[in-house]
């Protein structure tokens, strides 16, 4: 039998290691699906954040996504969303008000499936910029953003 050389132990923890940080940052709801290579999950959810549940509009198929910016203080307008919206938040903190579902706060690094036919608008809470990705997951026909008058 060969010996191993330090090379190859070295090598063979390191693949030991890949092994146990790939199942270990995956949670169980995501390993029927999980890559071979350490990945870490945002989020797996079939109702928003006010459990309302997900349904995407008729239509072609259509895929926005955009970076969103607010300056402490600053505030969105008030609005629903025709179709899913996925966000992750990059920087800084951002308060959701949900009117009578009340509000959230959301930090850097948390990820949401924003409400869709509730009412909401998001305010800058924070003393930094908060910048978020927002994925809309919808159809050609359908609006992302719904202002509310």
């Amino acid at each position: 039998m060969r010996r191993l050389r330090l090379k190859d132990t070295k090598m063979l923890r390191s693949l030991i290691a890949l092994a146990a940080l790939t199942t270990s940052t995956v949670p169980a709801f995501a390993q029927s699906t999980a890559p071979t290579y350490p990945a870490i999950p945002l989020l797996s959810t079939s109702t928003t954040v006010v459990g309302e549940k997900i349904e995407y509009p008729k239509g072609d198929a259509h895929v926005t996504s955009v970076i969103v910016t607010l300056a402490p203080g600053a505030r969105t307008i008030l609005h629903t969303h025709g179709v899913p919206m996925f966000a992750y938040i990059l920087d800084g903190e951002i308060t959701v008000d949900y009117g009578t579902h009340g509000k959230r706060t959301y930090r850097k690094g948390a990820s949401l499936m924003e409400a869709m036919q509730v009412a909401h608008f998001g305010e800058n809470t924070g003393s930094e910029p908060v910048r978020l990705i927002a994925v809309y997951m919808g159809a050609s026909t359908a609006k992302d953003v719904v202002p509310v008058k």
